[in-house]
């Protein structure tokens, strides 16, 4: 099998990125504001079968995220011409930060920046969807549960789909392992796309990992709150609410070459050596990229 790599574009490279259209006037604004809160209140919106809701999450959602991408993150995005325009594919991403802010701005950037603005339907863990609110809230910005049956049926409705294979142990993994993977599971991702016959994009973030440097986690507090950990870091929680404030790292994210699953057909997927190759083949070319976009960034905060 040969081996994929994710090589990340220079700055100056010829990528289709798209700027986001200039700010429109407060005329504007004020007009398209007053016409989403007549929608809201006259139901006349739409959500699909997973609970997605396109109207919220574009004009409430994603405006709310925007100021961290740009200002606070500053997030460059490369190799987007990797991610097709349409039909179905599986993004692939190692997971960091402490809290899972690496899933929205990768939502960000795909939205905003590829040419055919494409809408990243993540996969959330069973967690996600207890926490209130932010399970209400993930649901309409289109999260599902991470489950084979809802990536396939989304993939075979050619969406694409966002998957962080590391789950909790890449988000709550302390600070001197950052940007070291953590085992990707059994491998069902590749399952999904080997059945829906869909290009995996390896995707790797650079950024995440130091935005709540964890130093320490508390388990008792977390076996008391229910949660897979509870970090402890410079700033939380000796500096109480105020040290949920993420540090202003500088990322970069790339998505690599399509790793395509097509010409292996769906019985390919109960095949649990091929399964087990292409998941590390995902995993080494995420590794790689993540040690090539570190060489590339000038420092932590530049």
């Amino acid at each position: 099998m040969p081996e994929a790599r994710v090589i990340p574009l220079r700055p100056d490279d010829d990528d289709p990125y798209v700027p986001p259209a200039s700010a429109p006037g407060w005329e504007e604004q004020l007009a398209g504001g007053l016409d989403f809160v007549r929608r809201r209140l006259t139901g006349e919106y739409e959500t699909d079968e997973f609970g997605f809701d396109p109207d919220l999450t574009d004009h409430v959602l994603l405006p709310l995220l925007r100021p961290l991408f740009s200002r606070w993150f500053r997030v460059e995005s490369q190799g987007l011409s990797n991610v097709p325009s349409t039909g179905g594919a599986l993004v692939v991403a190692n997971h960091s930060g402490t809290l899972p802010i690496d899933s929205l701005m990768t939502t960000v950037a795909l939205h905003d920046q590829h040419p055919a603005q494409r809408r990243l339907r993540l996969l959330g863990a069973d967690l996600v969807f207890d926490l209130p609110f932010i399970g209400s809230m993930s649901r309409k910005m289109g999260t599902t549960l991470a489950c084979n049956e809802d990536a396939e049926r989304l993939l075979t409705d050619g969406e694409l789909v966002g998957v962080f294979p590391e789950g909790f142990k890449g988000i709550g993994k302390p600070f001197r392992e950052r940007y070291t993977l953590q085992r990707f599971g059994r491998g069902g991702f590749v399952t999904a796309a080997l059945r829906t016959g869909v290009p995996i994009i390896p995707c790797a973030i650079v950024g995440a990992e130091e935005i709540y440097p964890m130093i320490g986690n508390a388990k008792t507090a977390a076996r008391l709150l229910g949660l897979p950990y509870f970090p402890i870091t410079p700033t939380f929680p000796l500096l109480g609410p105020l040290g949920m404030v993420p540090l202003p790292s500088k990322w970069l994210i790339a998505f690599g070459e399509p790793i395509e699953t097509a010409s292996y057909g769906p019985a390919a997927a109960e095949d649990p050596m091929l399964v087990f190759n292409l998941t590390d083949q995902v995993r080494e070319t995420i590794q790689h990229s993540l040690y090539q976009l570190l060489l590339q960034r000038r420092s932590v905060f530049g």
